[in-house]
């Protein structure tokens, strides 16, 4: 992932599909001067963590019966 990307999912209100690994991950910050970001695991949002920016990706949105965005926590 580039880090205009990142910035983008990290300030935007809807929940993007990111994985770090095989992780889903949240986009907590993104530092553009040192290409890292703050995440933490969805299923463990205790552990947050700097990752370079790289390692991130992004994949294609999940399909939901409803196909409503899902709200990013704190936005």
């Amino acid at each position: 992932m580039n880090k205009q990307r990142a910035a983008e999912i990290a300030s935007s209100p809807v929940m993007a599909n990111v994985t770090f690994g095989d992780n889903p991950v949240y986009i907590q910050h993104v530092d553009e001067e040192n290409d890292t970001a703050r995440i933490y695991p969805l299923a463990h949002p205790e552990q947050e963590q700097e990752v370079p920016i790289d390692m991130l990706m992004e994949h294609e949105p999940a399909q939901f019966e409803a196909n409503t965005p899902i709200a990013c926590p704190n936005k």
